[in-house]
């Protein structure tokens, strides 16, 4: 009986999950064309105009739901094996201070700035830890511990998405304008702010190897805040919890997936492991995030979205200039170069 109800669950899955891995694929080569846009955003993008044009029917949503939450949880625990501790003694203290504080400004600044505009506190939690840590793996390590809706959290993602692309497309330039030749100023700059990791690299991209190199330190030391996030977050939720819900829990501290990321990250800063499982956990990350954000954009209803487009873009807006205009202020404060 018990296998049976697993095969129905497989069956069930097996539509939307191959429609997401499809819009994925279709998505990493069009990132080849487009490498300024990158894979990741042609995904989200694309899944919305399929998901909202051809690909409505119900029978779809089991398997983009697996894709959309487990698969996140999958390439967080992934990044574990592509970042260490050793790589932050490479930007000096002024750098890990200047990581320390820009993410403290991002997250009270874009969770303050949600609440006003009206946005739930899981809402803000989210695009607070998305801006600060990692965009769309670090909102899907946050959703589940603070017991965020799904819907909500594709809003989230997708609004992350959209302004990372923007800044990535901006950032560089801005760079150069205000920090000319100074590597370590413009690496921390692009490091400190830009969403995801992929925007990172391409953002660096357009300027040099050494930028791409340097900014992903930055990047790096963020991700591994990413425990700490998503625990204070968790704590921070359950304020409004009652004491019936707290005690029916009864799980881990911290959601499975940021454990297991935080213990494959001390495998990997304290053992020599070879360089495959750095390269092969690097790739399959990538393609877990690409193709769940494919499902997430095939999950969003665009209608529904566009009806708060007024607010969602002003809180893009605003978070974005948070970012930027704290990094800036930071860069300058601790004369980082």
């Amino acid at each position: 009986m018990e296998t049976t109800t697993t095969t129905s669950k497989t069956r069930a899955i097996i539509p939307g999950l191959s429609l997401s891995i499809l819009v994925a694929i279709i998505a990493k080569l069009l990132g080849l064309l487009l490498p300024q846009i990158g894979g990741a955003t042609i995904a989200i993008l694309l899944g919305i105009v399929l998901g909202n044009v051809y690909f409505k029917q119900p029978g779809l949503a089991v398997g983009t739901k697996f894709a959309e939450s487990r698969l996140l949880e999958y390439s967080v625990v992934l990044l574990g094996l592509t970042v260490t501790f050793q790589t932050i003694g490479q930007m000096g203290w002024r750098g890990l201070i200047y990581v320390w504080c820009e993410m403290t400004i991002v997250i009270f600044g874009a969770y303050l700035l949600g609440r006003k505009l009206g946005f739930s506190e899981t809402g803000a939690l989210m695009m607070a830890g998305g801006n600060a840590v990692c965009g769309s793996s670090a909102i899907g390590a946050i959703a589940p511990a603070i017991g965020a809706d799904d819907e909500e959290k594709g809003q989230i993602i997708t609004l992350v998405n959209l302004l990372g692309t923007v800044m990535m497309l901006t950032l560089p330039f801005l760079g150069v304008a205000v920090f000319g030749s100074n590597l370590l100023a413009k690496s921390a700059l692009l490091g400190g702010t830009l969403q995801s990791v992929g925007q990172v690299v391409a953002g660096a991209s357009l300027l040099n190897a050494q930028t791409v190199q340097y900014a992903m330190l930055f990047k790096i030391t963020r991700i591994i805040m990413l425990v700490v996030v998503v625990t204070g977050f968790e704590r921070f939720a359950k304020r409004n919890q009652t004491q019936t819900t707290q005690t029916a829990k009864k799980r881990l501290p911290i959601p499975w997936y940021v454990l297991a990321f935080l213990i494959l990250c001390l495998l990997n800063s304290f053992m020599n492991l070879p360089d495959l499982f750095n390269s092969s956990a690097h790739n399959v990350s990538g393609w877990f995030e690409t193709t769940a954000l494919a499902a997430i954009g095939l999950r969003l209803n665009f209608a529904k979205f566009m009806q708060q487009g007024k607010k969602f873009l002003l809180y893009g807006l605003g978070v974005g200039s948070i970012q930027i205009i704290a990094a800036l202020s930071l860069l300058s404060l601790l004369h980082l170069h």
